[in-house]
C-alpha cells in the first residue's frame, strides 16, 4: 500500500500488556483487541514481526534478585514464558484470519519453528506475521534486545514499542501530571538521560544499525497503523 513510511516493522509488546487489569496471566479480551489491530495493519500491506515479553508469567531478573535463583536458570524460565505468550497470540491472530508463524530461539518443534533468518524473511514476504519467541536464546539478555536483534535480522525499517502511555516522557506520566512528552529523541539522548525506552543494550544495537524506535500507546485504536504511515503518535528515537 502506498503512503506507508515503514513497510516492515518489528513490534515489541510487553508481557504485562497481555495481562490486562489483572496484572498476571492472559486476558482474552486484550488478546482479541491486539489481534484485530494487527490484522488491520497487515491488511494495509505492512510486513510484521512481533516479539512478546514474558513478564505477565515470569520475570527472570526479579526472581534472581528476590528469590536468589540462579540468574541464567531464571532467564531461561522467562524465555519459556515468552513462548507461552507467543502461542497464545498466534491462536488469537489465526482466529482473526491472520496467517501466523511462531519461531522460537529455544527449540520446541511441537509448538514452534526454530528461528531461521531466511525462513522468517520468506514468511514475511508471503504476508505472514512472524512471532519471535524465546528471546535471544541466551540468558542475561532482555526481550528488548531480542526485539532489536530480530529487527536487524529481518531488515525491519523500524521498531515499534507498544506501551500504555503516549510516548517517552521526562518523568513517569502516570505519577507526574506535569510530565513532558518528547516528540523526537536521539539514541544518545535516551542513553544519556536514562530514559525508559528500551534497555541500553537494545538502544545501542538500534543506534549501531540505524533502526528508528517508535514508542506509542497501543491502547489507542489505530495507533499501529498511524505509526506505520509516519504520523506522530508518540515518540520517535533515531
Amino acid at each position: 500500500m502506498t503512503g506507508l513510511k515503514y513497510q516492515r516493522i518489528l513490534l515489541k509488546i510487553s508481557g504485562e500488556a497481555l495481562a490486562g487489569e489483572a496484572g498476571f496471566g492472559l486476558d482474552g479480551t486484550v488478546l482479541k483487541r491486539i489481534a484485530e489491530e494487527i490484522k488491520n495493519v497487515r491488511s494495509a500491506g505492512v510486513e510484521l514481526g512481533i516479539v512478546v515479553g514474558g513478564g505477565n508469567i515470569f520475570r527472570g531478573l526479579k526472581a534472581a534478585v528476590e528469590q536468589g535463583m540462579d540468574r541464567a536458570m531464571a532467564d531461561y524460565m522467562g524465555m519459556l514464558a515468552t513462548v507461552q505468550n507467543s502461542v497464545a497470540l498466534q491462536d488469537y491472530l489465526e482466529r482473526a484470519g491472520v496467517d501466523t508463524r511462531v519461531q522460537s530461539a529455544i527449540e520446541m518443534k511441537e509448538v514452534a519453528e526454530p528461528f531461521i533468518q531466511r525462513r522468517a524473511i520468506r514468511h514475511l514476504e508471503k504476508g505472514r506475521v512472524v512471532i519471535f519467541a524465546g528471546g535471544t536464546g541466551n540468558p542475561f539478555f532482555t526481550t528488548d534486545t531480542a526485539a532489536v536483534l530480530r529487527a536487524v535480522q529481518i531488515d525491519a525499517t523500524a521498531i515499534f514499542k507498544a506501551t500504555d502511555v503516549d510516548g517517552v516522557f521526562d518523568r513517569d506520566p502516570q505519577k507526574h501530571a506535569d510530565a513532558t512528552r518528547f516528540d523526537t529523541l536521539s539514541y544518545l539522548q535516551v542513553l544519556d538521560k536514562g530514559l525508559k525506552v528500551l534497555d541500553s543494550t537494545a538502544v545501542t544495537l538500534s543506534m549501531d544499525n540505524n533502526i528508528p524506535i517508535v514508542v506509542f500507546n497501543m491502547e489507542v485504536p489505530g495507533n499501529i497503523y498511524r505509526a506505520a504511515l509516519g504520523e506522530t503518535v508518540g515518540t520517535t528515537v533515531n
